[in-house]
């Protein structure tokens, strides 16, 4: 019986979220590339703030709360790294409740060339993210680090995400807008998908858009 009980309870607190967080799309993810620590405001087509990300600074260990307003009043979910950032970090998501909503991680030295995440549910590999076009991000490691023409290219050089199922089909698309002193971002539906999954591919990107956040 207790095991319903906490059950029901989860099921109540996830859907309390979904109610908080249903999605108009497409989503505009916006940051300012200067301020001291980072944060992250998502906007649905509607105009109503989705979420706001506040990542923690002067930690061993990458750590994001997110909120469902600017105040900070109402925390949504927690990211927690399992370790100190290396390329097989996993960043796990929790509620305030503490239910598990999976978690993302590079897919190891494979991001060296192109960026790739798994999105990872109940230990399993559920969605990927991965990059649209290598040859941008070669072209950055080339010229990112000359001045003047590297801020060009990095300006012009604009990279989209994708995410897939395993099997290939497609549901969302991350593109990047060029932007000197500010992110932005817009997260476009290809398919249709459970809440749940809707959910966990923007926490997702939430965490890819930070950890690639100094590319153009």
């Amino acid at each position: 019986m207790q095991g319903i009980g906490h059950s029901a309870v989860a099921a109540r607190a996830k859907q309390n979220i979904h109610k908080r967080c249903e999605m108009q799309y497409p989503i505009e993810l916006s940051f300012k590339l200067l301020t001291f620590g980072q944060r992250i405001s998502a906007t649905d087509a509607s105009g109503k703030l989705l979420m706001f990300v506040k990542q923690k600074m002067f930690r061993f260990k990458e750590q994001v709360e997110i909120f469902s307003d600017q105040q900070q009043t109402h925390l949504l979910f927690c990211i927690d790294a399992d370790r100190m950032i290396d390329f097989s970090a996993n960043y796990h998501f929790t509620d305030p409740q503490g239910n598990d909503w999976g978690s993302v991680r590079r897919r190891g030295m494979r991001s060296l060339w192109s960026a790739h995440y798994q999105i990872i549910q109940d230990g399993q590999v559920d969605m990927e993210v991965e990059e649209e076009s290598a040859i941008k991000k070669f072209v950055e490691s080339l010229l990112g680090e000359i001045p003047i023409i590297g801020m060009i290219f990095i300006y012009l050089l604009n990279p989209s995400y994708i995410v897939r199922r395993p099997d290939g089909t497609p549901l969302l698309r991350l593109i990047k807008h060029p932007a000197i002193f500010e992110g932005r971002f817009t997260l476009e539906k290809l398919s249709e998908m459970p809440e749940d999954d809707e959910l966990r591919s923007l926490l997702a990107l939430m965490m890819v858009v930070l950890l690639e956040r100094r590319r153009g």
